[in-house]
């Protein structure tokens, strides 16, 4: 299995033996594509999930730094880009995604499911909490991500 990214269309797509079997909206970078650290931008490329956190934990829990902290309150209005529910974490596979591990690029749970389905992430692809539940039970350590670059402009 293999999951494809879009971001022109702001859509993650698991695709199983060449046919999409399912399709989620996500939220990647505000500040559009890059590689640079501390650039809040989605890198690009191919990489590989190399951590997968947070299995059986509730949706809306808080991880810091990949532990799990507290509880997500949705009734509290917060600005922050909380990593919530399940964490994908990638590796870059190529000499200029390389720095994506130390950078901590994820596919994660958000507080800000409002915003899916348009750029407004610090860098990692966004989904809403139940769809991450569902993407995580999916995959494995080692499946193949794709970022396509965008192709608008």
């Amino acid at each position: 299995m293999r999951l494809s990214i879009s971001i022109d269309e702001q859509v993650l797509r698991v695709i199983r033996c060449d046919q999409c079997i399912r399709e989620y909206p996500v939220s990647t970078a505000l500040n559009g594509e890059g590689f640079a650290v501390g650039s809040y931008r989605t890198p690009t490329g191919m990489f590989r999930i190399c951590e997968r956190i947070g299995d059986g934990e509730p949706s809306g829990r808080i991880f810091k730094a990949r532990v799990a902290v507290g509880l997500w309150d949705p009734s509290e209005s917060s600005d922050d880009d909380l990593i919530l529910t399940r964490i994908l974490r990638l590796e870059g596979l190529e000499a200029r995604n390389a720095n994506t591990f130390e950078r901590c690029i994820y596919i994660h749970g958000t507080n800000r499911e409002d915003q899916i389905g348009q750029p407004a992430s610090h860098g990692c692809i966004r989904l809403t909490n139940a769809d991450i539940i569902e993407l995580f039970d999916m995959t494995t350590v080692g499946d193949d991500v794709a970022i396509l670059p965008s192709h608008q402009g």
